[in-house]
């Protein structure tokens, strides 16, 4: 894992299409934007789980996540 301090503003950059940039700071909470093609799905590590979830879980049935 890779671990870079940044101040508010400041960004980061994953390849040439995915920005990160730290909007706020405020206590111990940080809250970041995210610049990525729409082809690309962003999702909170908690939703992640719940979808990886719903897919598995319908692919144990033989259907479809939808």
């Amino acid at each position: 894992m890779l671990v870079l301090t940044r101040r508010k503003n400041e960004r980061i950059r994953i390849g040439e299409s995915i920005v990160i940039t730290v909007v706020e700071v405020r206590g111990d909470k940080v809250r970041i934007g995210i610049e990525a093609p729409k082809d690309v799905p962003v999702h909170r590590e908690e939703v992640y789980r719940a979808i990886a979830a719903r897919t598995q879980a319908a692919a144990a049935e033989g259907g479809s996540p939808e």
